[in-house]
């Protein structure tokens, strides 16, 4: 199916157009005896005049034709009413049109090419109904440029899907004739929204006046179909969106700096509550240091002895002082000091220059004013892993928590046949706690052990007393008493 032709005496003939383009009534070719000589614009076969059962006038190839394009298009009448109301339209709008046209070089043919009178310019108008792929009519709109020649697709289907991909429109047929629907837009507020229809002759008009032209947009496209990356608008709406985006920018940039502003005086008030902390924790230390002091110098003689004793047999703090040697290599022994209310119902644990290390088990409860200053800046350790979740918890409830966190760790298992840590924590109910008589060991194989420089020692019975029994006090695991009589270390 076409719409051109050549006649052999009067030249280029339009099937589409009421004088044929040179004067001559339609029935001159149609249904002519003997048969009008006509023939393919390529292939310059044989063609006849026909008509639709709709009415449309086109030219058809005799039998046996060669492989010629036109004859291989195999167009429908739908495509080629488009091409039609496309063509009518651009002479509408005052521009020259033709049907098929062909590159001189035969890469690309035209359905309808718009030019100027004077000859300033091209533009190819391409009904597009079938599928296509956006890199397809990519490719056919690089080669229609690379000629010189501008392009617009057309489509009157619901949802063409490369529709924006290249400069497109959607068209539909109204009472007043065919009209663009999608496509043509303006710039309103902060976003693109759709314009309203207006009849292809005028949008053709606006384009061969460059009122409109092709626009990849960069705001936001507030449209009802879908989001198009290439409209059709007038060029003071690109420039009302280049001022937007300018507004944006500065504002942007202005809320950037005000953020930027906000961090920096965060980070200034942090690091005057970080100075603050660290002196009221470094006066708190002290005093706590000052404070264990006091306790020892009281605490002199056997009775110093016996209360230390009594300390180290307290729940942890034997796996407490065993885990600062292995894990921090410190060593530590339990601070005479532990009543004080300053260290929140824990066990003190002191290291070698009388300064406290760490606090076992304290008790979320009493962990207020000075113990939280206090306990803020050491490393608080838990017999269980429970414990220590049960602490975070119940201080984050009453919001006292420090504004670093706390400094936590709690105790590991201890095998029962290797005395290796197990990555398991035991259970309250499964640490085996020394049975308390009340008085001195009395056990008929008393199973000994000394704390010697904070370090507990395996011991044994012994004949006679020794130098370490001399200085040292011992006490029975299986009773929980001490053990006042001659002792020694052992090796195991």
């Amino acid at each position: 199916m076409a719409f051109r032709a050549v006649h052999a005496e009067w030249g280029t003939v339009f099937s589409h157009l009421p004088d044929l383009g040179c004067g001559q009534a339609w029935q001159a070719v149609w249904k002519a005896r003997p048969p009008a000589p006509i023939a393919c614009v390529e292939c310059r076969h044989q063609m006849y005049a026909k008509t639709s059962e709709r009415g449309l006038r086109f030219f058809a190839h005799a039998p046996h034709a060669p492989d010629c394009e036109i004859a291989r298009q195999g167009e429908s009448e739908a495509h080629h009413l488009l091409k039609l109301e496309l063509a009518s339209a651009a002479r509408q709008a005052g521009a020259h049109a033709e049907l098929e046209v062909r590159a001189p070089d035969g890469s690309w043919r035209a359905d309808v090419l718009a030019s100027d009178p004077a000859g300033t310019w091209r533009m190819a108008l391409e009904a597009q109904l079938s599928p296509i792929t956006a890199a397809d009519i990519t490719q056919r709109t690089e080669r229609m440029a690379a000629h010189d020649v501008t392009c617009c697709w057309f489509s009157d289907r619901a949802r063409p899907s490369w529709l924006g991909t290249v400069p497109s429109v959607r068209l539909v047929t109204t009472a007043g004739g065919v009209a663009v629907v999608e496509g043509l837009v303006k710039f309103a507020g902060s976003g693109w929204e759709a314009a309203p229809q207006v009849p292809v002759a005028d949008f053709l008009r606006w384009v061969f006046t460059c009122q409109i032209g092709p626009h990849l947009t960069r705001a936001g496209l507030r449209y009802p179909q879908r989001q198009l990356a290439q409209v059709w608008t007038a060029p003071q709406y690109i420039a009302v969106e280049d001022a937007y985006l300018w507004r944006e920018e500065e504002r942007q940039r202005k809320a950037d700096e005000q953020r930027a502003r906000f961090k920096e005086k965060a980070a200034h008030r942090r690091a005057d509550i970080d100075r603050q902390n660290a002196v009221s924790r470094r006066v708190a230390l002290q005093r706590a240091a000052a404070a264990e002091a006091d306790a020892r110098r009281v605490s002199l003689g056997s009775a110093g002895a016996r209360l230390h004793d009594q300390l180290m047999r307290r729940p942890g703090v034997e796996k407490a002082v065993q885990h600062m040697a292995r894990e921090h290599h410190l060593t530590v022994t339990v601070g005479m000091s532990a009543a004080e209310w300053r260290w929140g119902g824990g066990t003190p644990l002191i290291g070698p220059d009388g300064t406290p290390a760490a606090v076992l088990s304290p008790v979320s409860g009493l962990v207020r004013g000075e113990a939280l200053r206090l306990l803020a800046g050491m490393l608080l350790l838990f017999e269980t892993k429970a414990e220590q979740q049960r602490f975070d918890r119940n201080t984050r409830r009453r919001r006292m928590v420090p504004v670093d966190g706390w400094r936590m760790e709690y105790l590991p298992a201890a095998s029962a046949d290797t005395g290796d840590t197990a990555t398991v924590p035991a259970s309250r109910e499964a640490v085996q706690r020394p049975r308390r008589t009340g008085g001195p060991c009395s056990c008929a194989e008393p199973k000994l052990t000394a704390i010697i420089l904070g370090q507990p020692h395996p011991a044994e019975p012994a004949e006679r007393m020794t130098p370490a029994s001399a200085v040292y006090s011992a006490s029975c695991l299986a009773c929980g008493g001490p053990y006042d009589k001659p002792w020694r270390r052992t090796r195991s």
